[in-house]
């Protein structure tokens, strides 16, 4: 793949999009867009210089009306109020751009690598089944081209879509399932959902420039990667071109399915990815929700899964507004693209539904890992999110105890409420502890709502 040809139509188009002094708009705004309910939201684009430009919509009480810049560029901050639609929004100067049939709901921005753009179409779990009743008219598509850019971009390519059978069938399933369950529980909430993701693609990718220079370990620690056909070799090219572009469109939150492919590097991982959030979130001015699909394990890997995976539990315990969906339980081992994906999409608005709307009562976290106390020669865990908490293995051999040499050996577990009791006859003096510590390990330890404990480690991992 020629990223360079890649860039350079790119430019090109875009260079096209702003030269005509006609009122001109990004592609994110087009017919049949969601615009976030209950917001300032920003329209913005490029006419002639001095130019008045005449806002109206349906959902405004009144018109609005900016003056364009020196540099052809203006912009509006327009209120959009409570859900509802179809709308019409009209821009006017010397010409005159309307926008038809655009809802006010729920926008939620879903990035990663492919297994976030896996779609129906790809062979997941009946998928054929689920996309012949993929009739929802206010669930809203928007898919974000592949590109990447040395330089941040202010547009690309697109257009918004109607959820039907065929367009479903080609975007993010676990999107869709998100955004079923969502608009469902919501009681018909439009919900816009755009989709920026590339497979293959390292977290690297997506991380603005500026976060490699204020820590440069992190720039060195992506060059063990090396070359890919499957993306470009640019750090934060993909950022420059499919996320900076919508930095100013308002969106509710992100949901992030990636990690796969940093198993190649994955010391760093932790500290690359909630520096990737926070910048993400500057460059958005507010501290949207982010939430983290976390990797399911493969056979095909040593033990960096499990290491990625134990860097995104962290992350989703530490950073705020954040949280993540545990998979492991999920599907077999033997596949890097698991194919089933609608537990997913339900699971993460469970989280999203509880946590951010406030509007799902019950538990719907996995169980946590929280802390642990040294007793002798015994561990004493305490875990979170932990009603119900069982084994579904009553002789579970997934907990591992170290002492002061950093040699692991099995622990015996003692479950009692939201506490676990290890012991070891290999270790008298307990240091550490650690769970499922294998990238094909299957949970065995869930919660009252089925949900499964993730791996984790009480180790200083990088």
């Amino acid at each position: 793949m020629n990223f360079k040809i890649k860039f350079a139509v790119l430019c090109s188009s875009l260079a096209t999009v702003f030269v005509f002094a006609n009122i001109n708009l990004p592609a994110v705004f087009t017919d049949n867009m969601v615009l976030q309910r209950n917001s300032q939201v920003v329209i913005w684009g490029n006419a002639n210089p001095k130019e008045e430009i005449t806002l109206k919509a349906d959902f405004l009480e009144k018109e609005y009306k900016v003056t364009t810049g020196n540099d052809s560029t203006f912009k509006f901050v327009i209120p959009t109020g409570k859900e509802g639609g179809p709308y019409r929004i009209s821009l006017k100067g010397y010409n005159e751009v309307v926008l038809n049939n655009v809802m006010l709901g729920e926008v939620w921005l879903l990035s990663g690598q492919s297994n976030m753009e896996m779609s129906a179409s790809w062979g997941i779990k009946d998928g054929e089944l689920e996309a012949s009743k993929a009739n929802y008219p206010n669930i809203r598509f928007f898919s974000v081209p592949k590109l990447s850019s040395e330089f941040p971009q202010h547009n690309f390519f697109g257009n918004w879509q109607l959820c039907t059978p065929e367009t479903m069938k080609y975007f993010s399933a676990v999107g869709y399932f998100f955004a079923q369950k969502l608009q469902e529980d919501l009681k018909g909430v439009p919900i816009g959902l755009i989709c920026s993701a590339w497979g293959g693609s390292p977290a690297e990718l997506w991380t603005p420039e500026a976060v490699f220079g204020a820590n440069p370990s992190l720039a060195e620690n992506f060059k063990k990667l090396g070359s890919s056909d499957y993306y470009p070799s640019q750090m934060s090219g993909a950022y420059n071109a499919m996320i900076y572009p919508v930095n100013n469109f308002k969106f509710k939150g992100a949901l992030w399915y990636q990690g796969e492919t940093n198993t190649g590097n994955s010391e760093g991982y932790k500290d690359l990815l909630s520096s990737m959030i926070s910048s993400w979130r500057k460059a958005k001015g507010y501290d949207f929700p982010f939430y983290i699909v976390q990797i399911a394990g493969f056979t095909g890997w040593s033990d960096t899964t499990v290491r990625i995976k134990n860097a995104q539990r962290i992350v989703a315990q530490t950073v705020p507004n954040s949280g993540m969906v545990v998979t492991t339980d999920l599907d077999k081992t033997d596949d890097i693209h698991p194919k089933n994906k609608k537990p997913v999409g339900v699971r993460m608005a469970n989280l999203v539904l509880k946590n951010v709307y406030n509007f799902k009562n019950g538990l719907v976290d996995s169980p946590a890992f929280k802390n642990v106390e040294y007793k002798g020669s015994k561990a004493v865990l305490t875990f979170e999110f932990a009603d119900g908490l069982h084994f579904k293995n009553p002789n579970s051999q997934l907990f591992e105890m170290a002492g002061n040499d950093g040699k692991f050996y099995p622990a015996k577990p003692t479950l009692k409420g939201h506490q676990i009791t290890l012991v070891s006859t290999s270790v008298k003096n307990p240091v550490n502890v650690r769970y499922a510590w294998s990238n094909v390990a299957m949970p065995d330890l869930f919660n009252k709502s089925g949900l499964p404990l993730s791996s984790f480690t009480t180790e200083s991992l990088k």
